[in-house]
Protein backbone atom coordinates (compact mmCIF):
# COMPACT_ATOMS: atom_id res chain seq x y z
CA UNK A 1 0.00 0.00 0.00
CA UNK A 2 1.14 3.57 -0.81
CA UNK A 3 -0.36 6.82 0.58
CA UNK A 4 -1.41 10.22 -1.31
CA UNK A 5 -1.72 13.55 0.06
CA UNK A 6 -5.21 14.82 -0.19
CA UNK A 7 -4.11 17.92 -1.86
CA UNK A 8 -1.50 15.99 -4.38
CA UNK A 9 -2.42 12.12 -5.86
CA UNK A 10 0.95 12.51 -7.99
CA UNK A 11 3.52 11.37 -5.46
CA UNK A 12 3.05 8.23 -3.44
CA UNK A 13 4.68 7.51 0.19
CA UNK A 14 5.19 4.77 1.82
CA UNK A 15 3.07 3.45 5.42
CA UNK A 16 6.55 4.02 6.65
CA UNK A 17 6.84 7.65 5.26
CA UNK A 18 3.71 8.71 6.19
CA UNK A 19 4.00 7.06 9.65
CA UNK A 20 7.52 8.52 10.54
CA UNK A 21 5.73 12.75 8.58
CA UNK A 22 2.30 12.57 9.95
CA UNK A 23 0.87 15.86 8.08
CA UNK A 24 2.09 15.80 4.10
CA UNK A 25 4.77 18.80 2.89
CA UNK A 26 1.87 20.07 1.73
CA UNK A 27 0.14 20.05 5.20
CA UNK A 28 -2.58 18.16 3.73
CA UNK A 29 -3.35 14.78 5.20
CA UNK A 30 -2.40 10.94 4.20
CA UNK A 31 -4.79 8.92 2.38
CA UNK A 32 -4.95 4.97 1.19
CA UNK A 33 -3.75 5.28 -2.60
CA UNK A 34 -6.63 3.00 -3.07
CA UNK A 35 -8.95 1.32 -0.82
CA UNK A 36 -8.98 -2.70 -0.38
CA UNK A 37 -11.76 -4.48 -1.06
CA UNK A 38 -12.65 -7.73 1.48
CA UNK A 39 -13.40 -11.06 -0.21
CA UNK A 40 -17.21 -11.99 0.67
CA UNK A 41 -16.00 -15.02 2.34
CA UNK A 42 -13.80 -13.04 4.76
CA UNK A 43 -17.07 -11.26 5.76
CA UNK A 44 -19.17 -14.45 6.06
CA UNK A 45 -16.22 -16.12 8.47
CA UNK A 46 -15.99 -13.05 10.74
CA UNK A 47 -18.68 -14.66 13.24
CA UNK A 48 -16.60 -17.50 13.74
CA UNK A 49 -13.02 -15.71 13.54
CA UNK A 50 -11.18 -14.10 16.44
CA UNK A 51 -10.71 -10.60 17.19
CA UNK A 52 -6.71 -10.94 16.04
CA UNK A 53 -7.18 -12.62 12.78
CA UNK A 54 -9.64 -10.36 11.48
CA UNK A 55 -7.11 -7.39 12.57
CA UNK A 56 -4.66 -9.05 10.69
CA UNK A 57 -7.05 -9.69 7.20
CA UNK A 58 -8.03 -5.66 7.75
CA UNK A 59 -4.56 -3.95 8.48
CA UNK A 60 -2.40 -6.26 6.25
CA UNK A 61 -3.08 -4.31 3.35
CA UNK A 62 -2.28 -1.24 4.75
CA UNK A 63 1.63 -2.07 6.32
CA UNK A 64 2.43 -4.73 4.15
CA UNK A 65 5.33 -2.98 2.29
CA UNK A 66 6.76 -2.42 5.21
CA UNK A 67 6.17 -5.07 7.99
CA UNK A 68 5.90 -8.45 8.04
CA UNK A 69 3.12 -10.51 9.04
CA UNK A 70 4.72 -11.68 11.98
CA UNK A 71 5.79 -8.25 12.74
CA UNK A 72 2.13 -6.98 12.50
CA UNK A 73 0.77 -10.10 14.12
CA UNK A 74 3.43 -9.29 17.19
CA UNK A 75 1.98 -5.33 17.06
CA UNK A 76 -1.82 -6.18 17.30
CA UNK A 77 -1.27 -9.18 19.99
CA UNK A 78 0.23 -6.18 22.28
CA UNK A 79 -2.36 -3.51 21.61
CA UNK A 80 -5.73 -5.60 20.95
CA UNK A 81 -5.00 -6.91 24.60
CA UNK A 82 -8.53 -5.92 26.19
CA UNK A 83 -12.19 -6.02 25.27
CA UNK A 84 -14.52 -4.57 23.14
CA UNK A 85 -17.54 -5.36 24.56
CA UNK A 86 -21.35 -5.28 23.33
CA UNK A 87 -23.83 -4.68 26.34
CA UNK A 88 -27.87 -4.44 26.06
CA UNK A 89 -29.12 -0.87 26.77
CA UNK A 90 -32.93 -0.97 26.14
CA UNK A 91 -33.60 -1.82 22.46
CA UNK A 92 -29.80 -0.52 22.15
CA UNK A 93 -26.38 -1.75 22.31
CA UNK A 94 -23.69 0.05 23.65
CA UNK A 95 -20.04 -0.97 22.21
CA UNK A 96 -17.58 0.04 24.96
CA UNK A 97 -14.33 0.94 24.26
CA UNK A 98 -13.39 1.98 27.09
CA UNK A 99 -11.81 -1.70 28.72
CA UNK A 100 -7.91 -0.18 27.63
CA UNK A 101 -4.75 1.00 29.97
CA UNK A 102 -6.16 4.70 29.39
CA UNK A 103 -10.04 3.79 29.63
CA UNK A 104 -10.67 5.66 26.14
CA UNK A 105 -11.28 3.75 22.70
CA UNK A 106 -8.20 5.85 21.82
CA UNK A 107 -5.45 3.26 23.17
CA UNK A 108 -5.74 1.03 20.32
CA UNK A 109 -4.95 3.93 17.79
CA UNK A 110 -2.02 5.06 19.68
CA UNK A 111 -0.83 2.15 20.82
CA UNK A 112 -0.68 0.61 17.31
CA UNK A 113 1.02 4.21 15.99
CA UNK A 114 3.76 3.97 19.07
CA UNK A 115 5.01 0.33 18.53
CA UNK A 116 5.21 0.86 14.76
CA UNK A 117 7.14 4.51 14.80
CA UNK A 118 8.89 2.92 17.56
CA UNK A 119 10.27 0.10 15.18
CA UNK A 120 10.96 2.71 11.96
CA UNK A 121 12.91 4.84 13.94
CA UNK A 122 15.26 2.05 15.45
CA UNK A 123 15.99 1.79 11.57
CA UNK A 124 16.48 5.57 10.81
CA UNK A 125 19.77 7.24 10.48
CA UNK A 126 18.76 9.59 13.25
CA UNK A 127 16.96 7.15 15.31
CA UNK A 128 15.21 10.77 17.68
CA UNK A 129 11.52 11.65 16.47
CA UNK A 130 9.67 13.69 18.84
CA UNK A 131 6.04 13.44 18.55
CA UNK A 132 3.88 16.32 18.69
CA UNK A 133 -0.01 16.25 19.13
CA UNK A 134 -2.91 18.21 20.23
CA UNK A 135 -5.67 16.95 22.58
CA UNK A 136 -9.02 17.23 23.29
CA UNK A 137 -9.02 15.17 26.40
CA UNK A 138 -8.81 11.61 25.74
CA UNK A 139 -5.79 11.65 22.68
CA UNK A 140 -3.26 12.71 24.96
CA UNK A 141 -3.54 10.22 27.90
CA UNK A 142 -3.61 7.30 24.77
CA UNK A 143 -0.57 8.59 23.48
CA UNK A 144 1.27 9.20 26.76
CA UNK A 145 0.81 5.52 27.99
CA UNK A 146 1.64 4.57 24.26
CA UNK A 147 4.70 5.99 23.66
CA UNK A 148 6.22 5.97 27.68
CA UNK A 149 10.00 4.72 27.89
CA UNK A 150 9.84 4.22 23.58
CA UNK A 151 13.39 4.54 23.30
CA UNK A 152 14.07 7.48 20.49
CA UNK A 153 10.79 9.42 20.94
CA UNK A 154 9.78 12.35 22.84
CA UNK A 155 6.61 13.44 23.08
CA UNK A 156 5.14 16.73 23.57
CA UNK A 157 1.43 17.02 24.03
CA UNK A 158 -0.47 20.48 24.05
CA UNK A 159 -3.34 20.05 25.62
CA UNK A 160 -6.08 23.48 26.57
CA UNK A 161 -6.11 24.89 30.20
CA UNK A 162 -8.85 24.00 31.82
CA UNK A 163 -11.05 22.41 29.23
CA UNK A 164 -9.58 18.59 30.39
CA UNK A 165 -11.35 16.87 32.97
CA UNK A 166 -8.95 16.31 35.90
CA UNK A 167 -8.21 12.68 35.02
CA UNK A 168 -7.77 13.34 31.91
CA UNK A 169 -5.01 16.10 33.23
CA UNK A 170 -3.55 13.43 35.02
CA UNK A 171 -2.95 11.04 32.55
CA UNK A 172 -0.85 13.79 30.38
CA UNK A 173 1.09 15.39 33.28
CA UNK A 174 2.03 12.71 35.73
CA UNK A 175 3.80 10.54 33.84
CA UNK A 176 7.22 12.33 33.30
CA UNK A 177 10.25 10.46 31.16
CA UNK A 178 9.80 10.98 27.46
CA UNK A 179 6.29 12.73 27.91
CA UNK A 180 6.49 16.79 28.42
CA UNK A 181 3.16 18.49 28.97
CA UNK A 182 2.13 22.18 27.50
CA UNK A 183 -0.92 23.36 29.08
CA UNK A 184 -1.96 25.96 26.34
CA UNK A 185 -4.28 29.04 27.11
CA UNK A 186 -6.68 28.43 24.91
CA UNK A 187 -8.96 25.65 23.20
CA UNK A 188 -8.25 22.57 21.17
CA UNK A 189 -8.29 24.29 18.14
CA UNK A 190 -5.72 26.66 19.07
CA UNK A 191 -3.37 23.43 19.95
CA UNK A 192 -4.14 21.92 17.07
CA UNK A 193 -3.01 25.26 14.74
CA UNK A 194 0.21 25.40 16.17
CA UNK A 195 1.24 21.50 15.98
CA UNK A 196 0.20 22.43 12.53
CA UNK A 197 2.05 24.81 12.32
CA UNK A 198 4.70 22.98 14.14
CA UNK A 199 4.74 20.96 11.17
CA UNK A 200 5.88 23.28 8.17
CA UNK A 201 8.20 25.65 9.87
CA UNK A 202 11.19 24.91 8.55
CA UNK A 203 13.24 26.25 11.36
CA UNK A 204 12.22 23.51 13.29
CA UNK A 205 12.10 20.61 10.53
CA UNK A 206 15.51 21.67 9.97
CA UNK A 207 16.52 20.47 13.51
CA UNK A 208 14.05 17.69 15.09
CA UNK A 209 11.97 15.09 13.42
CA UNK A 210 8.72 15.89 14.42
CA UNK A 211 5.56 13.86 13.90
CA UNK A 212 1.60 13.44 15.08
CA UNK A 213 -0.23 11.25 16.72
CA UNK A 214 -3.33 12.81 16.29
CA UNK A 215 -5.60 10.97 13.97
CA UNK A 216 -4.52 13.23 11.24
CA UNK A 217 -1.59 10.11 11.22
CA UNK A 218 -3.10 7.29 8.92
CA UNK A 219 -1.48 5.02 11.89
CA UNK A 220 -3.71 6.38 14.90
CA UNK A 221 -6.93 6.71 12.48
CA UNK A 222 -6.96 3.43 10.48
CA UNK A 223 -6.98 0.48 13.44
CA UNK A 224 -10.12 2.22 14.84
CA UNK A 225 -11.61 0.24 12.56
CA UNK A 226 -11.73 -2.61 14.00
CA UNK A 227 -14.22 -1.52 16.63
CA UNK A 228 -16.47 -1.46 13.90
CA UNK A 229 -15.85 -5.32 12.41
CA UNK A 230 -15.75 -6.76 16.08
CA UNK A 231 -19.79 -5.44 17.13
CA UNK A 232 -20.25 -6.54 13.91
CA UNK A 233 -18.84 -9.99 14.43
CA UNK A 234 -20.89 -10.01 18.22
CA UNK A 235 -23.79 -9.18 16.70
CA UNK A 236 -23.87 -11.73 14.58
CA UNK A 237 -23.10 -14.09 17.00
CA UNK A 238 -25.90 -12.71 19.35
CA UNK A 239 -28.48 -13.66 16.05
CA UNK A 240 -29.12 -10.17 14.92
CA UNK A 241 -29.36 -10.09 11.01
CA UNK A 242 -30.55 -6.57 10.52
CA UNK A 243 -27.05 -4.30 9.32
CA UNK A 244 -25.74 -2.39 12.05
CA UNK A 245 -26.28 1.57 12.34
CA UNK A 246 -23.47 3.35 14.31
CA UNK A 247 -23.85 6.43 16.55
CA UNK A 248 -20.27 7.71 17.26
CA UNK A 249 -19.45 10.68 19.36
CA UNK A 250 -17.56 12.52 17.17
CA UNK A 251 -14.95 15.35 17.90
CA UNK A 252 -12.27 15.08 15.48
CA UNK A 253 -14.41 12.62 13.31
CA UNK A 254 -11.24 10.06 12.63
CA UNK A 255 -13.16 7.51 14.66
CA UNK A 256 -15.89 7.24 12.43
CA UNK A 257 -14.27 8.13 9.90
CA UNK A 258 -12.39 4.83 10.12
CA UNK A 259 -15.74 3.18 10.78
CA UNK A 260 -16.76 4.12 7.15
CA UNK A 261 -13.06 3.04 5.60
CA UNK A 262 -14.30 -0.43 6.99
CA UNK A 263 -17.93 -0.33 5.52
CA UNK A 264 -16.01 1.25 1.80
CA UNK A 265 -13.28 -1.72 2.26
CA UNK A 266 -16.76 -4.42 2.62
CA UNK A 267 -18.25 -4.08 5.86
CA UNK A 268 -22.11 -3.97 5.77
CA UNK A 269 -23.84 -1.17 7.60
CA UNK A 270 -26.70 0.54 7.46
CA UNK A 271 -25.80 3.91 8.43
CA UNK A 272 -23.06 6.34 10.50
CA UNK A 273 -24.63 8.82 12.52
CA UNK A 274 -22.12 11.45 13.48
CA UNK A 275 -23.49 12.30 17.34
CA UNK A 276 -22.42 16.20 18.43
CA UNK A 277 -22.17 18.92 21.31
CA UNK A 278 -22.59 22.66 20.29
CA UNK A 279 -19.48 21.88 18.26
CA UNK A 280 -21.59 21.56 15.33
CA UNK A 281 -19.81 22.42 12.02
CA UNK A 282 -20.34 18.94 10.18
CA UNK A 283 -24.13 19.47 11.01
CA UNK A 284 -24.50 22.89 9.55
CA UNK A 285 -22.60 21.37 6.26
CA UNK A 286 -24.82 18.56 6.03
CA UNK A 287 -27.36 21.10 6.03
CA UNK A 288 -26.61 24.10 3.72
CA UNK A 289 -23.29 22.22 2.09
CA UNK A 290 -21.02 25.03 3.23
CA UNK A 291 -17.95 23.91 5.68
CA UNK A 292 -17.50 26.89 7.70
CA UNK A 293 -14.61 26.24 10.82
CA UNK A 294 -16.37 27.59 14.43
CA UNK A 295 -14.42 28.82 17.08
CA UNK A 296 -14.97 26.20 19.59
CA UNK A 297 -16.99 25.93 22.27
CA UNK A 298 -16.80 24.33 25.82
CA UNK A 299 -18.92 21.66 26.61
CA UNK A 300 -19.49 18.36 29.45
CA UNK A 301 -18.49 16.34 26.26
CA UNK A 302 -14.80 17.71 26.24
CA UNK A 303 -12.89 15.30 23.66
CA UNK A 304 -15.61 16.53 20.91
CA UNK A 305 -15.15 20.05 21.20
CA UNK A 306 -13.66 20.82 18.07
CA UNK A 307 -14.37 23.43 15.61
CA UNK A 308 -12.33 22.39 12.72
CA UNK A 309 -12.39 18.57 12.82
CA UNK A 310 -9.44 17.49 10.67
CA UNK A 311 -10.87 14.30 9.57
CA UNK A 312 -13.80 15.12 8.05
CA UNK A 313 -11.94 16.09 4.62
CA UNK A 314 -11.33 12.33 4.51
CA UNK A 315 -14.56 11.43 4.81
CA UNK A 316 -15.49 13.46 2.40
CA UNK A 317 -12.80 12.02 0.28
CA UNK A 318 -14.74 8.15 1.04
CA UNK A 319 -17.80 9.55 -0.81
CA UNK A 320 -16.36 10.62 -3.84
CA UNK A 321 -16.46 14.47 -2.55
CA UNK A 322 -20.43 14.10 -3.22
CA UNK A 323 -22.70 15.23 -0.34
CA UNK A 324 -25.74 13.71 -1.99
CA UNK A 325 -23.69 10.16 -1.65
CA UNK A 326 -22.49 11.29 1.24
CA UNK A 327 -26.35 11.55 2.66
CA UNK A 328 -27.59 8.24 2.09
CA UNK A 329 -24.63 6.94 4.30
CA UNK A 330 -24.27 9.62 6.97
CA UNK A 331 -26.20 11.60 9.16
CA UNK A 332 -24.73 14.30 11.72
CA UNK A 333 -26.80 15.75 15.30
CA UNK A 334 -25.92 17.80 17.66
CA UNK A 335 -26.99 18.21 21.41
CA UNK A 336 -26.75 20.66 24.06
CA UNK A 337 -25.07 20.08 27.84
CA UNK A 338 -28.81 19.85 28.86
CA UNK A 339 -29.42 17.34 26.49
CA UNK A 340 -27.00 15.07 27.30
CA UNK A 341 -27.63 15.05 30.93
CA UNK A 342 -31.28 14.48 30.61
CA UNK A 343 -29.88 11.40 28.43
CA UNK A 344 -27.32 10.28 30.66
CA UNK A 345 -30.30 10.38 33.46
CA UNK A 346 -32.71 8.36 31.38
CA UNK A 347 -29.90 6.10 30.59
CA UNK A 348 -29.46 5.27 34.21
CA UNK A 349 -32.85 5.26 35.30
CA UNK A 350 -34.05 3.37 32.90
CA UNK A 351 -31.22 1.04 32.29
CA UNK A 352 -29.60 1.21 35.52
CA UNK A 353 -26.30 1.96 32.81
CA UNK A 354 -23.88 4.52 33.47
CA UNK A 355 -22.95 6.13 30.44
CA UNK A 356 -20.53 9.06 30.05
CA UNK A 357 -21.63 12.56 28.47
CA UNK A 358 -19.97 11.15 24.95
CA UNK A 359 -22.21 8.01 24.71
CA UNK A 360 -24.92 9.98 26.01
CA UNK A 361 -24.35 12.19 23.02
CA UNK A 362 -24.46 9.16 21.02
CA UNK A 363 -27.24 7.96 22.43
CA UNK A 364 -29.63 11.05 21.63
CA UNK A 365 -28.10 10.24 18.25
CA UNK A 366 -29.26 6.46 17.67
CA UNK A 367 -32.47 7.47 19.62
CA UNK A 368 -33.30 10.23 17.58
CA UNK A 369 -32.57 8.35 13.78
CA UNK A 370 -34.11 5.15 14.75
CA UNK A 371 -37.47 6.62 15.70
CA UNK A 372 -37.84 7.08 11.65
CA UNK A 373 -35.60 4.29 10.81
CA UNK A 374 -36.72 0.84 13.08
CA UNK A 375 -33.94 -1.98 13.46
CA UNK A 376 -33.02 -4.01 16.12
CA UNK A 377 -29.00 -3.44 15.28
CA UNK A 378 -29.00 -0.03 16.61
CA UNK A 379 -25.36 0.88 18.51
CA UNK A 380 -23.95 3.86 20.10
CA UNK A 381 -20.18 4.03 21.18
CA UNK A 382 -19.51 4.21 25.00
CA UNK A 383 -15.70 5.86 24.53
CA UNK A 384 -14.56 6.62 27.40
CA UNK A 385 -15.29 5.18 30.92
CA UNK A 386 -17.48 7.34 33.29
CA UNK A 387 -15.06 7.98 35.93
CA UNK A 388 -12.84 10.38 33.64
CA UNK A 389 -15.84 12.76 33.80
CA UNK A 390 -16.37 11.94 37.65
CA UNK A 391 -18.02 15.35 38.53
CA UNK A 392 -20.43 15.60 35.67
CA UNK A 393 -21.47 11.86 35.89
CA UNK A 394 -21.87 12.26 39.98
CA UNK A 395 -23.87 15.45 39.39
CA UNK A 396 -25.98 14.50 37.21
CA UNK A 397 -26.80 10.96 38.22
CA UNK A 398 -26.39 11.75 42.39
CA UNK A 399 -23.98 8.24 42.42
CA UNK A 400 -20.95 7.66 43.47
CA UNK A 401 -18.47 6.46 40.69
CA UNK A 402 -15.21 4.03 41.41
CA UNK A 403 -12.13 4.90 39.85
CA UNK A 404 -11.03 1.80 38.19
CA UNK A 405 -7.44 0.73 39.32
CA UNK A 406 -5.14 1.69 36.37
CA UNK A 407 -6.47 5.28 37.08
CA UNK A 408 -6.52 5.66 40.83
CA UNK A 409 -3.26 5.70 41.20
CA UNK A 410 -2.34 9.02 39.34
CA UNK A 411 -4.44 11.07 41.11
CA UNK A 412 -2.35 11.59 44.20
CA UNK A 413 0.93 12.22 41.35
CA UNK A 414 2.33 15.28 41.33
CA UNK A 415 1.22 17.59 37.88
CA UNK A 416 4.12 18.79 35.91
CA UNK A 417 2.87 21.12 32.56
CA UNK A 418 4.81 24.17 31.07
CA UNK A 419 2.68 26.82 30.29
CA UNK A 420 2.38 27.96 26.97
CA UNK A 421 0.91 31.10 25.70
CA UNK A 422 1.92 31.31 21.58
CA UNK A 423 3.20 29.80 19.39
CA UNK A 424 6.61 31.26 19.64
CA UNK A 425 6.30 29.23 23.26
CA UNK A 426 6.00 25.90 21.27
CA UNK A 427 8.83 26.92 18.84
CA UNK A 428 11.58 27.76 22.07
CA UNK A 429 10.35 24.88 23.42
CA UNK A 430 10.94 22.38 20.39
CA UNK A 431 14.48 24.22 19.08
CA UNK A 432 15.60 24.24 23.05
Amino acid sequence: MKYVSLANNQQTTSFKEVVIQGLAPDKSLYYPAYIPQWKSSFIEQIPKLSDLEIALEAMGPFVDEDLSLSELELILTDVLCFDFPLQKVGDFYSLELFHGPTLAFKDVGAGFMARCLGRFIQNEQNKKATVLVATSGDTGGAVANGFLGVEGIDVVILYPSGKVSPIQEKQLTTLGQNITALEVQGTFDDCQDMVKKAFVDTDINSKVKLTSANSINVARWIPQMLYYIFAYKTLKNNGIQDLPVFAVPSGNFGNICAGILAHKMGLPVSHFIACNNANDTVVDFMNTGVYRPKDTVATISNAMDVGNPSNFVRILELFNKQKKELELNFTALSYSDAETKVAMREIYDEFNYVADPHGAVAYLGLQAYIAKNPTSAGVFLETAHPSKFIDVVESTLDIKVSLPENVRYLMNRKKHSILTSNYEDLKSFLLQ
